[in-house]
């Protein structure tokens, strides 16, 4: 069976808003904090690595909303690419 655009198993990154970023670094910084000593250094070193790359993205987050004319999102007709489905209404 073949997947449909946007499907979990596309094998694309999955994007987070700010708030999910914020929770997923604060999760991590608490399972990096409760590893035991016997612990893979691996294991810990590809955490911190993630930690590193989420504090980055955070940090580069609010550079990138200023620059945006007029410091706010998108209007929601610029957002969506595809064009709205007409609906059906039944008899």
């Amino acid at each position: 069976m073949r997947a449909f655009r946007g499907q979990m198993s596309d094998n694309q990154p999955i994007r987070r808003s700010l708030p999910e970023k914020q929770k997923q670094l604060r999760d991590l910084k608490e399972t990096l904090a409760a590893m035991k000593s016997h612990t893979s250094p691996a294991l810990k070193e590809s955490v911190r690595k993630r930690i590193a790359q989420l504090e980055a993205e955070l940090t580069a987050a609010p550079v990138l909303k200023s620059n945006r004319p007029g410091g706010a999102a998108r209007p929601k007709q610029e957002r969506g690419s595809a064009p709205r489905r007409p609906t059906i209404r039944s008899l």
